[in-house]
């Protein structure tokens, strides 16, 4: 190449550098103005756009001999640039109806699906998908995020769920034991507020110790279901669906466990949480009362 060409081509490959730089400044600004419109469609089409100006933007190399200093403030403000484009899609999302939640959620999936604004937004975009396409397409959503966000407790407890209502119980409590987890470790994220964070992490411990504390009753190992449904009681009071169960199950395996071991007292509390589940409205109160007077009966014939 002459001298001339060489140059040209400088030229050439600087100008596309400066053109580039211009795309993405102007895409910015006009994705921030759909954003503020709530303008979904305009959004849904930017942010994508936006995403590859700015990653294009951080593969330039740092300048041999030239301003380091710019270049790094050019890397930090494509780096927050591409930050923005999912906040963009997630902050229009949540504000929207379910089916255009939806198709911004899945987008952002599509661009980033370890993105931090996914973090709190599976559960009102599962609740989306079952609302727009049914529970099995919730289900296919959901089966795939958790490869990506392993530890979030929306996704976990909706698996947890899901294999509970089926009766697949070996993978019911292999979620649940992870909605546990998760809810006892996993960090508040950073677009949940404190209040909505501690309500959501009590509802899905309360789901999950649920699920396993029932299991490990259904499959006779009373004290794994003895330790974890009285960490969900505190956790489901107030609903009757869970709380029946849950007392009967604890009433069963506090009873198994006190003749086990031949403490009249342990049976004494099996009877009592046997009673209790009598007390409430749900499908096997009075198995649960028949049951609580036995074990009295049973109790008051030891030594």
């Amino acid at each position: 190449m002459t001298r001339y060409g060489l140059w040209m081509a400088v030229l050439l490959v600087a100008g596309a550098a400066v053109a580039a730089a211009d795309d993405l400044d102007s895409n910015y600004q006009s994705l921030q103005e759909a954003v503020a419109k709530k303008d979904a469609a305009q959004v849904k089409k930017l942010a994508p756009e936006t995403s590859v100006l700015a990653r294009q933007e951080l593969k330039v190399p740092a300048p041999e001999g030239g301003d380091m200093d710019a270049w790094k403030e050019r890397v930090k403000y494509a780096t927050d640039v591409d930050l923005y484009t999912e906040y963009a899609l997630y902050a229009t999302a949540v504000q929207s109806e379910p089916a255009t939640m939806v198709d911004l959620l899945a987008t952002l999936e599509q661009q980033n699906p370890k993105s931090k604004y996914l973090d709190d937004a599976y559960g009102p975009y599962l609740a989306a998908v079952t609302k727009t396409a049914g529970a099995a397409k919730a289900l296919e959503v959901a089966d795939k995020a958790v490869a990506s966000n392993p530890e979030n407790i929306a996704l976990l407890t909706f698996l947890a769920d899901n294999a509970m209502a089926k009766g697949q119980t070996d993978r019911a409590l292999g979620f649940a034991n992870r909605t546990i987890a998760a809810g006892t470790k996993h960090p508040k994220p950073e677009t949940a507020t404190a209040a909505d964070w501690e309500r959501e992490r009590s509802v899905a411990l309360g789901r999950g110790y649920w699920i396993a504390g029932i299991i490990s009753g259904q499959r006779g190992r009373y004290v794994d279901a003895d330790r974890d449904l009285r960490a969900a009681l505190p956790l489901i009071k107030g609903n009757d669906a869970m709380m029946g169960p849950a007392l009967y199950t604890l009433g069963i395996a506090n009873y198994t466990l006190g003749k086990m071991t031949l403490k009249k007292a342990r049976m004494l509390e099996g009877a009592k949480f046997c009673e209790q589940a009598a007390s409430i409205n749900w499908a096997n109160s009075q198995q649960a009362y028949h049951d609580s007077l036995a074990i009295k009966k049973e109790a008051d014939a030891m030594r």
